[in-house]
């Protein structure tokens, strides 16, 4: 396979393409209002019945053709530098990548303390011939962190932790990719709660925010022990013979930085302070999520927080004899690793761009793709109108991977259609949250993905021969779901 930056690059081109066939059209918005924990919001959505082309001075729907270069920076050979300094501190793309380079300076000094070699090595003398218990526990914990406060981001902190652990126990980075990110995106999809996903896209539809809770807790409970089952397979095998990896070429890199065995004995006082240091953060980070709503800025400050205090007991301690000097190098080299995520992160947010990145009331490609599937869904029998529901969903994740994002985008499309063809609401916000979530796992426009497959480097052509197998599971019980919640009547 190709170099993952190649790959971006031919999905830059295939985008390009789209806009001299597609002609760009634009929505109306309107304001829905809904109850959720007790409190009236508001939210600008789509109005579903406003589609229309931007025509062109003859009365003929416009292209807008992207150009090979263009001052205005919506060209072909625009879309990595454009792609990289897209949106804000919230979000992607330079949200995102701000936020993997302060945390990938951060663990870098936490990792050149030795402290995580050093426990993990005392991990796995205590757990000898029960290695393969962290999967299910790490699997279900990441899941539920999906299902309960959409944890997707979050990830990547945990698998810089996970990955070098994964690896001394048999394992490869793609069972560390599995159990972290992938995980929080299977909980992110069956969730019963999300707030940016479920309880959005039920505002939106006009049906109770968080019903349905008692079929969808369930499903989570069930596509989880799938996940972690489908997880658990692979583990083993690979434990048995390391070179079927899909990532073995490149599990070198942990595997020979644990060749190292100069401060194997050690684990003083520094060292139970600088996990207490990781423990108080994880804990500070969930509880800020969950009680402050805080996202990408406020993590970030955390984590530099818990770079900084790590710092401090390194220095003090004499962790691997560090000085401030060499905390401050070991920052630099930490965001270093982090340069091949982020230009990923920056192409895909640049493809976004080409196909129009102005929201649903600037005429763009993204817009009459949209419409026209909802135009494609209200022809079918009923049925197959709910099944391809959730089948435009997955594709159009593709285009849009934030769960609130695409809430407001198609939601306001799919609820009405849903009662036209015969399909419940609640089903159709069902379609919508698997397909919104489970996806997740192999778009290449995902910044949590190509991050987390980054800090394990895992190439994302590996992952792709690896994972194709496991959205497929994903996407057969997920069509099982939705037909049976249709035929069943989940109203």
């Amino acid at each position: 396979m190709p170099d993952t930056l190649v790959l971006i690059f031919f999905v830059a081109l295939f985008a390009a393409a789209l806009t001299y066939l597609v002609p760009t059209g634009a929505f109306d918005t309107q304001e829905v209002h809904f109850s959720q924990n007790g409190e009236t919001k508001s939210r600008t959505v789509v109005d579903p019945g406003s589609f229309r082309y931007d025509l062109n001075e003859g009365g003929e729907p416009r292209l807008a053709p992207v150009a090979l270069f263009d001052a205005s920076g919506r060209g072909l050979l625009n879309f990595m530098f454009e792609g990289l300094v897209s949106g804000d501190k919230w979000g992607s793309a330079v949200g995102v990548i701000m936020f993997m380079l302060v945390i990938g300076g951060s663990f870098g000094v936490v990792m050149a303390t030795g402290t995580v070699d050093n426990a993990i090595l005392r991990l796995i003398a205590h757990t000898q011939g029960r290695e393969q218990l962290f999967i299910p526990l790490l699997f279900g914990l990441f899941s539920l962190g999906g299902a309960v406060f959409g944890m997707g981001e979050e990830a990547i902190a945990f698998a810089i932790i996970l990955c070098p652990l994964m690896i001394r126990l048999g394992y490869d980075g793609i069972t560390t990719v599995m159990v972290t990110y992938v995980a929080t995106q299977v909980g992110f999809g069956a969730s019963w709660m999300n707030p940016f996903s479920v309880a959005i896209a039920q505002g939106i539809a006009g049906i109770p925010v968080l019903s349905g809770a008692l079929v969808r807790m369930p499903m989570w409970f069930g596509f989880t022990l799938l996940g972690t089952l489908f997880t658990m397979h692979y583990a083993k095998r690979i434990k048995r013979d390391p070179t079927l990896s899909y990532s073995y070429a490149t599990d070198a890199h942990f595997r020979d930085a644990q060749s190292d065995q100069d401060h194997k004995g050690r684990f003083n006082l520094g060292d139970t302070l600088v996990l207490l240091t990781l423990l108080a953060t994880m804990v500070w980070v969930i509880w800020g999520v969950l009680v402050k709503a805080w996202f990408i800025p406020e993590i970030a400050s955390q984590f530099f927080t818990m770079g900084l205090v790590t710092g401090l007991i390194a220095c003090i301690f004499g962790l691997n004899g560090m000085t401030p000097s060499q905390v401050a190098r070991q920052f630099k080299q930490g965001a270093a690793t982090m340069l091949e995520p982020c230009l990923l992160v920056g192409g895909a947010a640049g493809v976004l761009i080409m196909l129009g990145n102005g929201g649903p009331t600037q005429p763009s490609v993204l817009n009459t793709i949209l419409a026209a599937a909802g135009e494609l869904i209200g022809q079918l029998p009923t049925a197959l109108s709910a099944w391809f529901m959730l089948l435009f969903q997955s594709v159009f994740n593709f285009f849009v991977t934030s769960g609130s994002g695409q809430a407001a985008l198609t939601m306001p499309l799919m609820a009405p259609l849903s009662d036209i063809v015969g399909v419940s609401r609640q089903v159709a916000v069902l379609a919508f949250q698997l397909g919104d979530g489970f996806t997740n796992v192999i778009v290449p426009t995902s910044a949590s993905l190509m991050a987390t497959l980054g800090v394990c480097r895992v190439e994302f052509g590996a992952w792709l021969r690896f994972i194709w197998r496991f959205l497929v599971l994903l996407m057969v019980a997920a069509s099982l779901m939705v037909l049976g919640g249709h035929y069943l009547g989940f109203v």
